[in-house]
């Protein structure tokens, strides 16, 4: 099943804007299209109030951020979050969370997961939201010059 190409387009605006390529965090378009063809995979974007756009053409308000999740039986992995820097500090990030774990919920999952890199400055929205380190992954991710960087791993019942 393909993704609705809006949605797509929404996801991709705001990823082009938000993620530092030193890190080599930001999917491309390919990677998002086929993580979205799944069924498991869910995408929720919202605009500079944090309200839900919808899939469809017909909203033509600007995407301020966006998460990208997947489930497996009752626990659920949040892939990838971001929120377009000229809206950040305004509790974007919090509210995105929020739309996840209201839909992760009336999806039946009980846990949602998250990895992150070491230093990322989105841990004191995870810890604030309630998530709590699990897991370590030394040296788990590659940045664009070649240093690497551990993982944490965190979790949180919803």
């Amino acid at each position: 099943m393909m993704p609705c190409p809006h949605l797509l387009d929404r996801i991709m605006a705001v990823m082009e804007a938000a993620f530092d390529p030193a890190y080599g965090e930001a999917w491309n378009r390919r990677q998002v299209a086929d993580a979205l063809s799944m069924p498991s995979t869910h995408a929720l974007v919202v605009d500079g109030e944090g309200n839900l756009i919808s899939d469809g053409a017909a909203d033509s308000r600007t995407p301020a951020g966006f998460v990208l999740s997947r489930h497996v039986l009752d626990e659920e992995e949040l892939l990838l979050i971001a929120v377009a820097p000229d809206t950040r500090r305004r509790g974007i990030g919090a509210i995105l969370i929020e739309h996840l774990f209201d839909a992760a919920r009336e999806r039946g999952i009980t846990r949602i997961y998250l990895e992150m890199r070491r230093g990322n400055p989105a841990l004191h929205l995870y810890q604030k939201l309630g998530f709590v380190p699990i897991g370590e992954r030394p040296k788990y991710y590659r940045m664009a010059n070649g240093e690497r960087i551990d993982a944490i791993t965190f979790a949180r019942s919803v």
